[in-house]
């Protein structure tokens, strides 16, 4: 059993002045069986509340949005905030990332920091993988097994991204509410943004203008983080398959945020 030392502090917002980095996690718990995508309205009346606050009180912070469902929460928290784009980032998919490589280290007998892969787009059911970047010390799996990730391979690498997928509701359907793995994920981003480190890492940010998207949307792509939050996006190569769903999660977002009402 793990222990827990909580120390909750209660006061008003001016204790946050001069933030450098503030995290937002504030918001409602999802429940079983419900989608991120429910939780919309709800929180974005919670981020109401705070956002503006914050933001008065530390200008030139940078927001990392945790709350769920992530990446619309982002785009709503960049426009409450009227901060940067760069400024206002969203866990998004670091820790899908993460778990889809420890997959393959299991699948493979490689450890998991041998084994390269990202998930990108929406933190969530429609996230994408991207199977034609997925390598092992620079050798491409698509170039061993060009079925890979789709209906026709035999080596079932597909089921790897829907563990994924599941694993968020799985836990809640355990214990009702996640808390390890997304705490250790946003410590990673928190010490690349805080220590200057310009890690590579996949998280939520404005998409419009990538891969063919127009929308002003936020969803995960591989980026380079440092101490004014996202330096650059990484101009990864995608399959068209891969664009096209890509492109499908950034319609189903615009799609959400055309509803809420701020």
């Amino acid at each position: 059993m793990l222990k827990i030392h909580l120390e909750l502090l209660i006061a008003d917002f001016a204790v946050s002045a001069g933030s450098r980095l503030i995290v937002i996690t504030a918001g409602v718990r999802q429940k079983e069986g419900e989608s991120r995508l429910d939780l919309v309205q709800r929180n974005t009346d919670i981020l109401k509340g705070i956002i503006p606050k914050l933001v008065a009180q530390s200008p030139d912070c940078t927001l990392l949005v945790v709350s769920n469902p992530v990446d619309i929460l982002t785009y709503v928290a960049w426009k409450l905030s009227g901060l940067p784009k760069n400024r206002v980032i969203g866990s998004g998919t670091n820790l899908d990332s993460s778990r889809f490589r420890f997959l393959m280290s299991q699948k493979l007998g490689v450890a998991p920091t041998s084994c390269h892969g990202w998930i990108i787009g929406e933190h969530g059911d429609s996230s994408v993988p991207v199977w034609s970047g997925v390598n092992v010390a620079g050798v491409r799996l698509a170039e061993i097994n060009p079925d890979i990730g789709t209906d026709a391979d035999v080596e079932k690498w597909g089921d790897l991204h829907q563990q994924v997928v599941n694993s968020a509701y799985e836990v809640i359907r355990l214990k009702g509410y996640t808390s390890w793995a997304i705490g250790l994920s946003v410590a990673s981003l928190a010490s690349a943004i805080l220590r200057n480190t310009y890690n590579v890492h996949a998280v939520s940010t404005l998409v419009s203008g990538e891969h063919g998207i127009t929308d002003d949307v936020y969803l995960s792509l591989p980026c380079v983080l440092g101490r004014n939050g996202v330096s650059h996006v990484v101009k990864q190569i995608l399959t068209p398959e891969e664009t096209k769903k890509l492109q499908a999660s950034a319609t189903l977002m615009a799609q959400v945020q055309a509803g809420i009402k701020f």
